[in-house]
C-alpha cells in the first residue's frame, strides 16, 4: 500500500483557502516584523557567539506552523503583524460597557482557565532565562464585553453565541451578546497564540466574526454498557469546549445498568447498577456534571430511554416490565416496559418529575427505539388490553400508545422531548414540539425529508455514530456529511436544528474513550459549527485537525493519531 503523501499547506484566512507550499519557511505563521527574539542586539554580535545566534534565527523562521481556528469561523483575517506575550504582562479584563463585570462566574473562571491552557509552561526553567535574557513584552490585555449578563443562568436551545474578536497590538477585544458566545471567543482567542520551540508566546493581528451554523451540537455517551467515572466526563467536556460542541446527550442508563441513583427510586441504582456504590452517579456527581458543564456554555441533556431498553430498571422496579410467557405460562423472562397497566403510569410520571428537578435543561430524551414486541405478543394480558384499545394485532399501537402518553407526561411538565426516529417511523400522534434524532442507516436523507415535510425540529446522528471504527482516516467521512443536503423546501431544512455525535459504549470505557472519541468527533464539530462551502474539502481541513490534534494534546486530552508524523507535547501526561 502506497503512503499518503504531500508536502504541507499553509492556510490563508484573508481567503479561506489553503494552497500547497514547499517544505520552507513560507509553511510557517505569516512572515514577522522580528523573526529572532533568543538573541539580543549588542555589540558583542561580533564575537563568535554570532553564528548560533544566526542559526537561532533560522529555525526560529522555520518553525512550521498551519494557521487556523478550529472549527473554522464564519470570517477570520489574519496579518503578518504579531505581538509577543508573556504571563507576567498578560490580562483578562472586563471592558467598561459590559453587563457582566467581575463577580461573573462563568467568566471569571473561564479567564482562569484560559490563562492557564495559553501559558502552561510560565513557571518553567526555560521561560525564566529567556526573561533574563530579553526584556519583557509590552503589556497585553484582553477585554471581553458581553451585552446581557446572564452569569448565573444556564445555556439553552435559544443562547446566542456569536461574538467578534479583534487583535491589535498590545491588545484584543472580544464582544459577544452573552457570555456563551464569549466562552466561544475565548476559545477561538486561545487557539490563535501560538509558541516557538523555546516556549515564546507569540499572536497576531486577527480580525474575527462568528457564529454558529447549528444551535444543537451534542455528543452522546453511553453510562450504561461501561460506567464511564465521572473524572472521564468532566474530560470529555473539556474537550467539548475546545471543540465548541454545545450539549452533553446523557444516555445514562440502559439495559444492562442503571448507574443514576434516584432519589425517588433509591433501588434502581441500588439493584439495577454494575455495583450499588462503585458503579453510581450520586446527586452529588450529577450536579457536579451539570456545573461543569454549565461554566463552559455546554447543556447536560439527560436519556431515559423507554419502554425498550429497561432490563436494568426491572431489577429495582417490581411490576415494571412486562412478563414473557412461553406455552402459555410465565418464562420468568422480562421483556419491555408493560404498557398496559397504570403503575407504569404513575411510575413514570415521578420519574420524569425527578428529572425535571435534577436537570434544568428543557430538553429531555424519551427514546423508544428498538423496541422487541415478542414478549408483548406472548403475554395475554397484553394481548386482551390490544383488543379492548382496538389496536388489533398491530403492537406498534401499542408503542405509540405509551409514548404519546410519556410524551404528553414531558410536555406537561414543560419540557421538550427527543425521541429517536422510530416513534416517527410508527406514525404515532407527536406533539408538534418535539424533537427527533435519526440515528438509522445511509439513507438518512430521506428521512430528513420525510419528517421536516411533517413540520419536526430534527437532529441528525447517523453518519456520526463513531463508536464503529475502521483503519484510516475515517474522520474524512464524518467530514464530508451535509446535514441540509437532502430533497425539501428552504423552510423544511431549517427545521433541522443540528446533530451529534455519538459514542455508544458495547466496546469503550474510559480506557479507550478520549483516544477513540478525540480528534475524530472534531470532524463533526466543524461541520455543525462552520460554513460548509468553506469547510467541504477534507484535504485542505487536514492540516487545522492536525494541528487541532497536537493542541488537544497540548492540554491534556490523548487523542489520537490522524497520520504519520508527531507532536511536541504528544507524550505529556503518559
Amino acid at each position: 500500500m502506497r503512503a499518503l503523501s504531500s508536502g504541507p499547506l499553509s492556510y490563508d484566512s484573508r481567503f479561506d483557502s489553503f494552497s500547497a507550499s514547499s517544505r520552507s519557511c513560507s509553511a510557517s505563521r505569516p512572515a514577522v516584523r522580528q523573526p529572532c527574539v533568543l538573541c539580543p542586539v549588542s555589540s558583542s554580535m561580533a564575537h563568535p557567539r554570532t553564528h548560533s545566534c544566526l542559526l537561532l534565527v533560522v529555525v526560529s523562521v522555520c518553525v512550521q506552523r498551519v494557521d487556523g481556528v478550529w472549527p473554522l469561523p464564519q470570517q477570520l483575517v489574519q496579518s503578518s503583524d504579531r505581538d509577543p506575550l508573556s504571563p507576567l504582562r498578560f490580562s483578562f479584563t472586563y471592558g467598561t460597557d459590559s453587563a457582566a463585570q467581575t463577580g461573573c462566574s462563568v467568566l471569571d473562571a473561564a479567564f482562569n482557565r484560559y490563562f492557564s491552557i495559553i501559558f502552561p509552561d510560565s513557571t518553567t526553567a526555560s521561560g525564566n532565562v529567556l526573561r533574563s535574557m530579553w526584556a519583557e513584552p509590552q503589556p497585553f490585555v484582553v477585554s471581553v464585553s458581553v451585552k446581557t449578563s446572564g452569569c448565573d443562568g444556564y445555556p439553552d436551545e435559544d443562547s446566542d453565541e456569536s461574538y467578534t474578536l479583534s487583535v491589535s497590538e498590545g491588545q484584543a477585544v472580544l464582544r459577544s451578546v452573552t457570555v456563551w458566545g464569549a466562552l466561544r471567543g475565548l476559545e477561538s482567542f486561545s487557539q490563535l497564540v501560538y509558541q516557538d520551540d523555546y516556549g515564546s508566546s507569540f499572536i497576531n493581528k486577527t480580525e474575527i466574526v462568528d457564529f454558529p451554523r447549528f444551535a444543537f451540537r451534542g455528543l452522546l455517551l453511553d453510562t450504561s454498557r461501561h460506567y464511564l467515572p465521572l473524572h472521564a466526563i468532566l474530560k470529555t467536556l473539556d474537550a467539548m469546549a475546545y471543540s465548541k460542541l454545545n450539549v452533553f446527550h446523557w444516555h445514562i442508563v440502559d439495559d444492562p445498568s442503571f448507574p443514576y441513583q434516584s432519589r425517588t427510586f433509591p433501588d434502581l441504582s441500588k439493584k439495577g447498577s454494575f455495583h450499588p456504590f462503585t458503579h453510581i452517579y450520586t446527586q452529588s456527581d450529577v450536579m457536579r456534571v451539570i456545573e461543569h458543564a454549565r461554566m463552559r456554555g455546554i447543556r447536560v441533556v439527560p436519556e431515559f430511554d423507554s419502554p425498550g431498553h429497561t432490563q436494568s430498571w426491572g431489577k429495582g422496579q417490581p411490576g415494571l416490565l412486562t412478563p414473557c410467557y412461553k406455552g402459555g405460562v410465565p418464562s420468568g423472562s422480562f421483556g419491555p416496559v408493560d404498557p398496559t397497566v397504570d403503575t407504569t403510569y404513575k411510575f413514570m410520571e415521578s420519574l420524569l418529575k425527578e428529572v425535571k428537578f435534577v436537570f434544568p435543561d428543557t430538553y429531555v430524551h424519551l427514546g423508544g427505539d428498538e423496541v422487541s414486541f415478542a414478549c408483548w405478543q406472548s403475554n395475554p394480558n397484553v394481548r386482551k388490553f390490544m383488543e379492548k384499545m382496538g389496536f388489533g394485532k398491530d403492537f406498534t399501537k401499542l408503542e405509540s400508545f405509551y409514548m404519546e402518553s410519556v410524551m404528553n407526561m414531558t410536555a406537561a411538565l414543560n419540557r421538550t422531548s427527543i425521541v429517536w426516529q422510530d416513534v416517527f417511523d410508527y406514525h404515532e400522534r407527536i406533539p408538534q414540539d418535539t424533537v427527533l434524532e435519526i440515528w438509522k442507516g445511509a439513507h438518512y436523507q430521506a428521512e430528513l425529508s420525510r419528517m421536516t415535510k411533517a413540520g419536526h425540529r430534527v437532529l441528525l446522528s447517523a453518519p456520526w455514530y463513531i463508536n464503529h471504527i475502521s483503519y484510516g482516516q475515517d474522520w474524512r467521512n464524518s467530514y464530508a456529511v451535509q446535514p441540509q443536503n437532502f430533497s425539501g423546501t428552504e423552510e423544511q431544512k431549517k427545521l433541522v436544528i443540528g446533530g451529534e455525535v455519538a459514542m455508544w459504549g458495547e466496546y469503550v470505557d474510559a480506557t479507550n474513550l478520549t483516544p477513540r472519541l478525540w480528534p475524530r468527533a472534531c470532524a463533526a464539530a466543524e461541520r455543525l459549527w462552520s460554513n460548509e462551502e468553506k469547510t467541504l474539502n477534507a484535504d485542505l481541513a487536514f492540516p487545522r485537525l492536525e494541528e487541532f490534534r497536537c493542541e488537544l494534546l497540548r492540554r491534556g486530552v490523548q487523542a489520537e493519531p490522524l497520520f504519520v508524523g508527531h507532536c511536541k507535547h504528544e507524550y505529556d501526561g503518559l
